[in-house]
């Protein structure tokens, strides 16, 4: 017999529950072996059919609300839903997080988390992050090495409503967050942090409503974001240093065939640093480049490049955009001690930049200069609490949630080709148009 959660649940439930052909129990069964695992009929919570499962298997949780934060310590398991919009956890603003994942090769898949302090979903190697009490100046201090998760899948998960960061991928590698929901976060819908070499892939996911849409923080190295639809936030999408966490300097993303529109979202929560308007930030991050984005409507401005402290940006390129309705729609602005060289625009279709004449003062490949503007943004207004932000609508499913196997996590993730990503259409954006990644 095993013991789940208070309640006596017999070894050969679990067998019965198992698809055909699918065999052995919580008890001796051969290696290799994969069951479904049912939530609530084989196992009366997920955390209690994750202690049960083994790499390979499938737990599969029937629609309900969950009242629990979910910890996957088992590798090569598959937690999805049978319903997205139908399975949610949820954290009732008293727990830090709703599913934290710190084992490799583990997939989140087709439900929603939410109403969590911190996060919806954290995917880590850290432990002061995976037990929610973060260290002074981050959550890794001193002089330890980083320990890193090593590959991950977050695919058609809807976060909303979290106090920090909807899907937070944190010391963290080879990984993919994908067709995702991100709203309501008090500071990014979707954050990769402290990784190097990174090798994540953010694509598909759609984030609106967040203090910031999508932030990589000290996030270097095979980082591509790519075809995902950033729009009514405070902050489209960051790229920064950030002396909080480990592994200064960010270096070397893609942000690529991206909608980038309307971030001056008045109901939505709002971040420390009082960020508005903005659709790109680059903030002490080199040697990136931000390929096909459409990036419009953006009050403050569509792309600003910046220092963080006294971390420069260096050797960033901004290709082939497609700029329109923006305050301003690139602006460049170092203060005197750290500014930043080698940054260049081309092919560009853009009207406005600070300072003016950029497209042809800094063209790629360009002279190691540093032209330098000011401008004024609007100013941002008061932020409302992430728990008032408005609910999601229904989100696409998961493919044959039900019927599917589990999911193999690839060890390193397929990687975009750039020169197959395009700029998205004009047409997507209609409200509700959902994002192409091709």
């Amino acid at each position: 017999m095993l013991r789940l959660g208070g309640a006596v649940v017999a070894a050969a439930l679990l067998v019965a529950g198992c698809g055909a052909g699918e065999g052995g129990s919580g008890g001796a069964r051969p290696d290799g072996d994969r069951v479904t695992i049912r939530v609530p009929s084989d196992a009366p919570t997920i955390s209690a059919a994750v202690a049960l499962a083994r790499p390979g298997d499938l737990v599969l949780v029937a629609p309900g609300v969950y009242h629990e934060s979910v910890q996957v310590d088992r590798p090569g398991v598959t937690l999805r839903g049978e319903s997205r919009d139908g399975v949610v956890v949820d954290g009732r603003v008293r727990q830090p997080n709703g599913i934290v994942v710190t084992a490799p090769g583990v997939a989140v898949e087709n439900l929603t988390v939410r109403n969590n302090t911190q996060n919806g979903v954290l995917v880590t190697g850290s432990a002061r992050a995976a037990s929610g009490t973060p260290g002074e100046g981050g959550y890794d201090t001193g002089d330890e090495p980083v320990t890193f998760l090593k590959s991950f899948l977050v695919s058609h998960v809807t976060a909303t409503r979290n106090g920090l960061y909807g899907i937070y991928a944190f010391s963290a590698q080879d990984g993919v967050i994908e067709h995702s929901y991100a709203s309501g976060s008090a500071d990014s819908g979707i954050y990769v942090g402290q990784c190097k070499p990174c090798r994540v892939v953010v694509r598909g996911n759609t984030a609106e409503l967040n203090a910031v849409g999508f932030e990589g923080t000290n996030a270097s190295g095979d980082v591509h974001v790519v075809g995902n639809r950033f729009t009514g936030n405070r902050v489209g999408l960051t790229s920064n240093s950030d002396h909080q966490e480990k592994l200064l300097p960010q270096e070397g993303a893609v942000v690529a065939g991206n909608l980038i529109a309307a971030n001056q979202q008045d109901a939505t929560p709002e971040q420390a640093d009082g960020g508005w308007g903005i659709g790109v930030g680059v903030d002490g991050g080199s040697d990136n480049r931000v390929v096909r984005n459409r990036i419009v409507g953006n009050a403050g401005a569509g792309l600003v490049i910046t220092a963080t402290s006294d971390v420069p940006p260096n050797g960033n390129r901004v290709e082939e955009n497609a700029f329109a309705g923006n305050g301003v729609d690139v602006g460049w602005a170092f203060p005197t001690a750290t500014r930043g060289r080698g940054n260049c625009l081309r092919g560009n279709d853009l009207a406005t930049t600070v300072p003016e004449g950029l497209a042809t003062t800094a063209p790629c490949p360009t002279a190691d200069q540093s032209p330098s503007g000011t401008w004024t943004g609007p100013k941002p207004p008061h932020g409302i609490p992430f728990t008032d932000v408005a609910a999601p609508a229904p989100q696409p499913q998961f493919p044959n949630a039900t019927t599917a196997g589990p999911t193999t996590v690839p060890a390193v993730p397929e990687l975009p080709d750039l020169a197959e990503v395009v700029l998205p259409p004009a047409t997507l954006l209609a409200e509700g148009a959902l994002v192409r990644t091709s």
